[in-house]
């Protein structure tokens, strides 16, 4: 398909879409027009009698009820805000070089260069039209006329669409990488600036923005019915216009990379590549990195830069990725931003925000941590937080410190964990209230229930927590009885804690930054944080060995002289004498499981981990 088939395939689809509207509009003053015709009949003479004055009166009052209707949904459909994603605006001062690169992109494709340019924390690019009321005010326009000379009226332009950028391409692709991927996104704004497509996708988005209003939860009996009644026929406009909106965007899609093909083509096969590579580095980096440290209440502040050093290492250990290493010494597309630091700054905290949940901006408990601080600020204090909960479980259960000559009274220690989970001869220590406090969601022994604002605010979690009851007994059913009476425990402790932790207000995010300003939160709703949840919820199992390895990390580094360490593509590490240690989860799952320590004990023998000595919780 070339490009002026695409398009006119684009714009035969719009007009289909705006036939469905203008139908619409049809059957909603259809009523209307009758009436009028009767009621023109009477001062003509004509359409006279008691059945024509019956037909008026029963005819007008339905015209003027389906005219209201009509108009209610009109406006709800016009007045609705349309979804928009979250993002870092990047003013033209902040980086100049990045939007003579996509003036340049946008001549040499012949379309319009868009309106302005926004980051997100994603491997993906787009173009997003924001020109909707609630999305801020419409762009400073140019007048030339002075009033009252009689010259010609200012006309109002349409606004091209913003070109939103994933901000690991900015740091892992090169310059001329990154006007290659962009080409054919920029090329879509071509197809956008024709009117037909443009009043279609704008009729597509209202509805579906009024779907969202009247899908929002009210105690209002009287709005609840209006607003259904709304819903109602913007659904069955949505679904009469669904195919040829999804047809109209396949359409523009095909005219744009038909128009960009003549632009970079070689050097976008290699960029396609490397958009590939970013996603998984993106991918590994936040889940492995980036989220330990959001659950210590600490957000990374220099993410993008942390891909590339990911992506290095993933480099320097995948022989299939040696090529990508000499890449390096180009220049990279951050280049084009003048204060990449600020950026990458702004796009961090908007990344933990999506991803996490937190709060919008930084706080006693919401700092931010530089990489050269990761191993201290969120490995150390991780393993300590874990092994702490860990005994303070223990401790419930009446489990007793283990015995030693070198050890001081209730000192915690590893040798505790160790012999309560080899001991097979003995029987599970029960859990008081266990299945009272899974039931009603209350502490152990308390039989209260949560105030009422606390159960609203957690609600989501503990309903997450409930489906995933069923999946934890069978996750257990493969370990010894005392680890999986202490996995429950620990499942059990971990959520007490998410449940009291009082969730971050929903405040909107300001400058961040010179020339840098996250997106309002007032354009998206804070109570559906996060948006882009990165893991489901761990399971018993996974906490028990997390909270295992904390333990042996927390020995080792206060019996062996064993240091926090930062692994960019498996995060947390413990190192001794500079070094990774050998795999631990082996060892750590052999005694969940079996009620084996044995290769546990020789894994710290050989390190000269002492487990009998105490450690120091946070």
């Amino acid at each position: 398909m070339d490009v002026e088939a695409g398009a006119q395939a684009a714009r035969s689809r719009a007009l289909v879409v705006l036939r469905i509207r203008s139908r619409a509009l049809a059957v909603a003053l259809l009523p209307a027009a009758a009436a009028v015709i009767l009621l023109a009949g009477v001062p003509t003479g004509h359409l006279a009698g008691p059945g024509w004055d019956g037909a008026r009166w029963i005819l007008t009052p339905l015209a003027l009820l389906v005219l209201l209707a009509a108009a209610g949904v009109a406006l709800v459909v016009a007045r609705a805000r349309p979804a928009m994603t979250p993002t870092v605006a990047i003013a033209e001062e902040a980086a100049p070089d990045l939007y003579r690169l996509v003036r340049d992109l946008a001549d040499r494709l012949d379309v319009p260069a868009p309106s302005a340019i926004a980051l997100t924390p994603d491997c993906d690019s787009w173009l997003e039209d924001r020109t909707h009321r609630a999305h801020g005010p419409p762009p400073a326009e140019e007048h030339e006329d002075i009033a009252g000379t009689g010259g010609p009226a200012h006309r109002r332009h349409p606004v091209a669409p913003v070109l939103v950028i994933g901000s690991p391409f900015l740091w892992w692709m090169r310059v001329g990488e990154l006007r290659a991927v962009l080409a054919p996104v920029v090329a879509g704004t071509g197809p956008s600036a024709h009117p037909d497509i443009a009043a279609a996708r704008r009729f597509v988005r209202g509805l579906d923005a009024a779907v969202a209003v009247t899908s929002a939860p009210r105690r209002d009996p009287v709005s609840r019915l209006v607003l259904a009644g709304v819903g109602w026929v913007a659904r069955a406009l949505l679904r009469s216009c669904r195919v040829h909106a999804a047809e109209m965007e396949r359409g523009v899609a095909a005219a744009a990379a038909e128009r960009a093909q003549a632009v970079d083509y070689g050097l976008r096969i290699v960029a396609q590549e490397q958009v590939g590579l970013a996603y998984a580095g993106w991918d590994r980096l936040l889940t492995r990195v980036a989220l330990p440290a959001w659950r210590m209440g600490r957000w990374p502040s220099r993410l993008d830069a942390g891909v590339v050093a990911a992506l290095t290492e993933l480099s320097r250990r995948d022989r299939l990725a040696e090529g990508f290493a000499s890449r390096l010494g180009e220049r990279p597309a951050c280049d084009l931003l003048e204060e990449p630091g600020a950026v990458d700054e702004a796009a961090s905290l908007l990344a933990a925000r999506l991803f996490h949940g937190g709060p919008a901006g930084p706080g006693p408990d919401w700092a931010p941590v530089d990489w050269s601080e990761y191993p201290e600020e969120v490995v150390d204090r991780k393993w300590r937080v874990d092994a702490a909960r860990l005994h303070r479980v223990l401790d419930a259960l009446g489990v007793r410190p283990a015995p030693g000559p070198a050890t001081p009274a209730g000192a915690p220690t590893l040798a505790r964990v160790l012999d309560h989970l080899t001991d097979l001869t003995a029987d599970a220590p029960p859990v008081p209230g266990e299945g009272a406090a899974s039931a009603t969601g209350t502490t152990p022994g308390t039989g209260s229930a949560p105030a009422a604002g606390s159960a609203t605010a957690a609600g989501p979690r503990r309903a997450a927590a409930a489906a995933a009851a069923d999946d934890d007994d069978e996750d257990l059913s493969g370990t010894t009885p005392r680890s999986a009476a202490l996995a429950a425990r620990l499942s059990a402790e971990l959520s007490r804690e998410e449940t009291a932790a009082p969730r971050p207000s929903p405040t909107a995010a300001g400058t961040t930054a010179a020339g840098t300003t996250a997106a309002p939160a007032a354009l998206w709703d804070d109570r559906t944080l996060p948006l882009f949840p990165l893991q489901p919820p761990r399971t018993a199992r996974e906490l028990l060995a997390d909270h295992l390895t904390a333990m042996v990390c927390c020995a080792a580094m206060d019996t062996a002289g064993a240091t926090p360490g930062l692994d960019w593509l498996d995060g947390p590490t413990l190192l001794v004498d500079g070094a990774r240690t050998p795999d631990l989860a082996p060892k750590v799952l052999a005694l969940i499981e079996d009620g084996d320590a044995t290769p546990l004990r020789v894994w710290l023998a050989d390190l000269g981990i002492r487990p009998e000595k105490p450690v120091r919780l946070a």
